[in-house]
């Protein structure tokens, strides 16, 4: 199975990121974060993340979006601020295509959540620091996404302890 860790709007937290890394090591391939860390780009905390910047990082060594392709899967990796996606997903969607990406990995609105539309599926993990709601309520949340098989994908919201607190499938 093909695990990827998702994670964003972490606001300053050190040791919940560690923990988080030390959890899903031995199965995750990668580890993503869609900004907001408020750490330095090369610090030891974020040093194994796939990472972009968010409205409140201040490090320019943070790019805007990523890309990474895990397994056949192809992800867009963004903050969403500059996609307006506390209104719509409409503009992350058509930069999503641009992409070529299946998956888009965005934070933000804090709002933990899934969506596929059309061919592409879009995940907020919420914030593991200041949630707002979603899938899992107000509870801080970060994603595991696992799949053996292209065409059906397991998204799972897990809380600061790493127990499930929400969970879908999303069938391509």
């Amino acid at each position: 199975m093909s695990v990827v860790i998702i994670t964003s709007d972490s606001h300053g937290l050190v040791d919940e990121l560690i923990q988080i890394k030390n959890r899903h090591k031995d199965e995750a391939a990668a580890f993503i974060h869609c900004g907001d860390s408020e750490l330095e780009y090369h610090s030891d905390e974020m040093n194994t993340f796939h990472k972009v910047r968010g409205n409140c990082d201040f490090d320019r060594n943070y790019p805007e979006d990523t890309h990474l392709t895990v397994d056949g899967q192809h992800f867009l990796i963004t903050h969403g601020h500059l996609y307006q996606v506390k209104m719509s997903l409409m503009p992350l969607s058509y930069r999503a295509e641009e992409a070529g990406a299946n998956i888009v990995c965005f934070g933000h609105s804090h709002l933990a959540g899934a969506e596929k539309v059309k061919d592409t599926l879009f995940i907020n993990p919420g914030s593991i620091r200041e949630p707002r709601g979603g899938a899992a309520g107000r509870t801080p949340t970060y994603v595991r996404l696992g799949w053996e098989d292209a065409k059906e994908l397991q998204v799972e919201f897990l809380n600061l302890k790493g127990e499930v607190e929400a969970t879908t499938s999303i069938h391509f």
